[in-house]
């Protein structure tokens, strides 16, 4: 499958629910510190139900672990600010997805340090600033996941 990584992620609601759509995906995810909460705060543990036990998710120290560690075929990361729309890549086994911290996404260097085809998009009406942080992982792991043909699902 493909990781999902959620960058120095900040609402402990938004944690839970994506804990939740990895456990009944399939998809690893991996959170990378610092942490705008406690991994066992109860808010998270509410959203997320009794999913965290389901779910495949590991916590990094920082960006660099992470990519020592999973040594991702190739990084995508979900961006305003990218010009290539989701649905015109093709992803594959290996693929890490990243996203930001929901009050300012990712950092502008690792966003330069990626090629602009690598840096995708969520169509939005013009004005629009960003989808909830859960929302965008839905759409995007959801379409991955249907280029795999929804591998282990029923």
């Amino acid at each position: 499958m493909l990781d999902i990584v959620l960058y120095q992620p900040e609402i402990p609601q938004n944690a839970g629910n994506i804990i939740r759509l990895c456990a009944n995906t399939g998809f690893p995810l991996h959170l990378i510190r610092p942490l705008g909460f406690k991994i066992d705060d109860r808010k998270a543990r509410r959203a997320g139900l009794d999913y965290h036990e389901l779910a495949n998710m590991s916590v990094h120290a920082n960006l660099e672990a992470y990519l020592d560690e999973r040594k991702p075929a190739r990084v995508f990361a979900i961006t305003t600010k990218g010009q290539t729309q989701y649905h015109e890549v093709s992803f594959a086994r290996g693929d890490a997805l990243f996203f930001g911290p929901e009050t300012r996404g990712l950092p502008a260097d690792f966003l330069a340090n990626l090629p602009s085809t690598h840096r995708l998009r969520i169509p939005m009406k013009p004005n629009s600033r960003s989808l909830n942080l859960n929302n965008a992982v839905a759409v995007i792991a959801y379409e991955a996941w249907r280029q795999l043909q929804f591998s282990g699902s029923q």
